[in-house]
């Protein structure tokens, strides 16, 4: 939806005509710290310390590199790759304390039919429900925090997530949580049932959006400084 959103023919390249792309190292980076997390929240509290992530990484990484054997020729200095991670999680542990709170769900699949066309459904990175019963789903991302003026469309996808998991369990989240390793920076909002159906409209218009396209196999190029970062720029018909 996000890629629609950017620019129709880049959702034409990736989700219809499933074009294969290289292997992004901001992604992957992305990837391997959030394997870490999600797998320092599987031992006791006490046990979630910086060495613990810290030890976890060569084999998350050796998995890593298993399933996409081509990271070995982008990585071309190991020890710097090691750095930045470790660096990364420098950060998370400067923002939380893990050993202090239990979380619910790690990768949780949530999922709904929001029209009788319209399936969505995504990976919450956590979720947490604390024992009286409140909901914190909390997003990590690699990189820098958004300038001032562009959180709303950062905590857009968690407002998803907050409305799937709403209408599934009928429990409203108390807190959307935006983790920026990049800058040490945490992005907070409490969403409002008015915001979940709000965000459920827009859904809708960007599902028939879609599906129009679709249709009419009509998916218009959106130039914009994305662009320089988009691989199929060389076959756009914008650029060409």
């Amino acid at each position: 939806m996000n890629d629609f959103t950017n620019c129709p023919q880049l959702y034409k390249y990736r989700a219809v005509d499933q074009l294969p792309e290289p292997p992004s190292i901001d992604a992957e980076r992305g990837k391997l710290i959030h394997a870490v997390l999600e797998d320092l929240f599987e031992l006791p509290a006490p046990s979630r310390t910086f060495q613990s992530a810290k030890d976890l990484l060569p084999e998350k990484w050796s998995s890593q590199l298993e399933a996409t054997p081509e990271l070995a020729t982008l990585i071309l200095d190991e020890k710097e790759w090691f750095d930045r991670a470790e660096s990364l999680l420098t950060n998370y542990f400067d923002l939380e304390k893990p050993d202090s709170f239990d979380s619910t769900y790690r990768e949780l699949h949530l999922e709904r039919d929001i029209s009788e066309e319209i399936y969505l459904h995504g990976y919450v990175d956590r979720l947490d429900i604390a024992p009286t019963g409140e909901v914190r789903i909390v997003d990590y991302k690699t990189g820098k925090s958004p300038k001032p003026g562009w959180e709303e469309k950062a905590l857009f996808q968690l407002r998803v997530y907050a409305l799937l998991y709403w209408k599934n369990e009928g429990v409203l989240p108390r807190l959307l949580q935006l983790i920026y390793l990049g800058d040490s920076r945490i992005v907070k909002s409490q969403p409002t049932e008015a915001q979940l159906i709000s965000t459920e409209k827009i859904l809708r218009n960007i599902g028939d959006e879609i599906l129009t396209a679709i249709e009419r196999n009509d998916f218009p190029t959106k130039k914009s400084r994305l662009c320089d970062w988009c691989f199929f720029k060389a076959i756009c018909p914008a650029h060409n």
